[in-house]
């Protein structure tokens, strides 16, 4: 009956590791595509159907680094723990029409994020300017 009961333990496991990486939830390593030096951890997660994102650690920086950059509420604000990344909507493939916030550079820009299909641990990462013009950027699940 142990062995059972082990098997069924193992089994739960492996399928929530399957489903989770599937989805965009979890914690993503930040890889800047102009640098190509990893920046960041930001921890992604859904709140009522809406899914946000949040720097969870720094690599490059010390942890009481500022945004000294940033405007508005975000002005000065210790980076560590800054929500990046708000109101992406689950569309069919991808979630979209959410914003990503650069504190590199304190602009905001229209977001979309998805994973690529047979690729569960890349994630990528769409911020697009009122003008169109569009970066994307490639982010790994953090395991």
């Amino acid at each position: 009956m142990n062995a059972l009961k082990t098997l069924g333990i193992l089994s739960t496991l492996c399928l929530t590791l399957a489903v989770r990486a599937q989805s965009v939830i979890g914690t993503w390593k930040t890889v800047d595509d102009r640098d190509k030096k990893e920046k960041s951890h930001v921890e992604i997660y859904e709140q009522n159907g809406v899914v946000f994102g949040k720097i969870s650690k720094l690599l490059k920086d010390s942890p009481d680094k500022v945004c000294d950059r940033c405007k508005g509420s975000r002005k000065d604000q210790l980076l560590l723990g800054m929500v990046v990344m708000e109101d992406l909507k689950q569309s069919e493939h991808y979630f979209e029409d959410g914003r990503v916030y650069d504190p590199v550079t304190g602009h905001d820009y229209k977001c979309s994020i998805w994973l690529e299909p047979g690729k569960p641990n890349e994630l990528r990462v769409r911020g697009t300017h009122w003008s169109g013009i569009y970066r994307t950027q490639t982010w790994h699940r953090v395991l």
